[in-house]
């Protein structure tokens, strides 16, 4: 199963755009952004996404990119366990 990645276009101030199109340029997520994800609190304070419906943030972008292939690879690795 592909990772589902979430972006708030609110949040594209912090740098997460340059993020976003990362990650939409690999094929093997689906990347989706939304006008608003409705967690105004984070998205005001600093980059983040949803990772298969978990909030995943970081300091920086950088940051924040290092903290989603985390959450893919731990997604992945439990997807795996079950099969």
């Amino acid at each position: 199963m592909r990772p589902i990645i979430e972006f708030c276009v609110n949040n594209m101030h912090h740098g997460t755009d340059k993020v976003l199109q990362e990650l939409e340029d690999n094929p093997e997520y689906d990347v989706i952004e939304y006008g608003c994800l409705g967690n105004c609190g984070e998205c005001f304070t600093l980059p983040y996404a949803y990772v298969n419906g978990e909030i995943v943030a970081g300091e920086t972008p950088e940051k924040l990119m290092e903290a989603i292939q985390i959450a893919i690879r731990d997604y992945q690795q439990m997807f795996e366990d079950e099969t």
